[in-house]
């Protein structure tokens, strides 16, 4: 083991910290409890390195460390206080003394802690996992749920009785075999259905996509969408509530629709007529949607995805916590059923890995929109669309979040956030500059934004 400055150069480069890097200055020493803290959170994000003797900002200057004047002795510490092996060396770099922390991943089903404490990283901070982080972490070395099998000993027919078949080949541009068997062996080429002892089974995730009665399927049938419409702005008058019937892939497009049917619609004058628009756009629905049938946490027994239609606003979640933090959804990508999110791509139903959501975020601005509010709570995740409001009776809060995402978008689009962009963003004239002003000031107090070059006369923001 042996790092190069080179190397530590083309770590400072990254454009990021992220979950296998960490910056600290620690120019004269640094507290022991918050590097085993650090120590134990990249280890439980995959390992990682923590450098010592540069700063977190960029372009991350070497300043140079006097901290941990023995690496060898440094390294038993740890292992002493943490149960694993954190290798430690100090590099001489031109621009000053760098000390490096080689942390190793945490083993497959195991998650390190600290005195009893699961420890992450939550941007600038160090918190306790999840309760549903630890159970996924867990049951890493447990059978995957929807590979399991939900019927057994079918005949071939019996199996096309049970699956859309039509639907599942008109998902995959493929033509319809002349024969059940090539219908069969298509599906096992799929893992959605197996030929066990002469007799077909078909998989929790096959039921999942493909069943034409979900409630055919024992522990599936919970798992149906469920739409909910409510007569005002509060769940007092339920108007109507509606479970999906079909599997997931073969009845994404019914139940797109029929959200839609649902919305509120808004009068707006465009080229000096009148025209109904929906509460929100159709995008909006179907990449969130997706999104939350993709990544629901299928270990949470007794819940299923919700679409939840208001006068004012529609809500949309799933069971299980978010696997990527909220602050990240635009940029960050990470997948809990990752076989049903590359067959849910290939039936083009959602984006590619990470796109959705910019694509939400986009739509939301074009038609001039409140800013999605991504929320995690109790072994749920939600996401709001609300109605459209002028910028005027925004809240505080709303106006940050929708400067914030406005510039998680613009650095995906490899762009950077002006005062100009925002206030296209908002529909604003130039008269309102100075108020944007106020609103990017409080997003940069808030520390979700940064100034990329604080020597330009017009800022732009990252």
């Amino acid at each position: 083991m042996s790092t190069t400055p080179e190397q530590i150069n083309l770590w400072r480069s990254a454009p990021s910290e992220n979950q296998r890097l960490e910056f600290k200055e620690a120019k004269a020493q640094f507290d022991s409890r918050t590097l085993c803290k650090y120590c134990v959170a990249l280890a439980n994000e995959g390992g990682g390195h923590l450098l010592f003797g540069i700063a977190d900002k960029p372009p991350r200057s070497v300043v140079g460390t006097a901290a941990v004047n023995d690496p060898v002795g440094m390294a038993e510490k740890l292992f002493q206080t943490l149960g694993f092996r954190v290798d430690v060396e100090a590099v001489n770099h031109p621009d000053g003394r760098v000390v490096v922390f080689h942390i190793p991943s945490r083993p497959r089903g195991t998650a390190y802690h600290l005195e009893g404490t699961y420890f992450m990283r939550a941007g600038e901070e160090l918190v306790p996992m999840s309760e549903d982080q630890l159970r996924r972490i867990f049951a890493e070395g447990e059978p995957d749920l929807l590979e399991e099998h939900t019927k057994t000993g079918l005949d071939a027919g019996q199996v096309v009785e049970l699956l859309d078949t039509q639907g599942f080949f008109e998902l995959l541009k493929l033509p319809y075999p002349t024969d059940q068997a090539g219908v069969l062996d298509r599906l096992q080429q799929e893992r959605l259905v197996d030929l066990i002892g002469g007799g077909y089974a078909i998989r929790r995730l096959g039921a999942l996509l493909l069943a034409k009665r979900l409630k055919d399927f024992l522990g599936i049938s919970r798992k149906a969408p469920r739409v909910v419409v409510y007569s005002g702005n509060s769940k007092l008058d339920t108007k109507l509530d509606q479970l999906g019937t079909k599997g997931y892939a073969v009845g994404f497009q019914a139940l797109i629709g029929f959200i839609m049917a649902q919305l509120p619609q808004n009068e707006v004058i465009q080229d000096a007529l009148r025209k109904e628009v929906k509460l929100v756009p159709e995008i909006a629905i179907r990449e969130l949607v997706a999104n939350a049938l993709i990544h629901q946490d299928f270990r949470v027994t007794g819940a299923s995805v919700m679409v939840e239609i208001y006068s004012d606003r529609v809500e949309i979640s799933n069971p299980g916590d978010p696997i990527v933090p909220v602050d990240r959804f635009i940029d960050g990508y990470q997948s809990r059923n990752e076989r049903l999110a590359d067959l849910m791509r290939r039936f083009a139903i959602c984006e590619e890995k990470g796109s959705g959501v910019d694509k939400v975020i986009q739509a939301i601005e074009l038609h001039q929109l409140p800013a999605p509010d991504f929320r995690a709570g109790f072994r749920r995740f939600s996401v709001l669309l609300s109605a459209p409001r002028p910028f005027e009776t925004m809240e505080r809060n709303d106006r940050i979040r929708a400067c914030y995402q406005h510039c998680c978008l613009c650095y995906v689009l490899n762009q950077k956030m002006t005062n100009q962009s925002l206030r296209e963003r908002f529909k604003l004239p130039a008269e309102k500059m100075a108020t944007i002003s106020q609103t990017i000031s409080a997003a940069l107090d808030a520390g979700i934004i940064k100034i990329t070059d604080p020597a330009q006369s017009a800022p732009r923001y990252r």
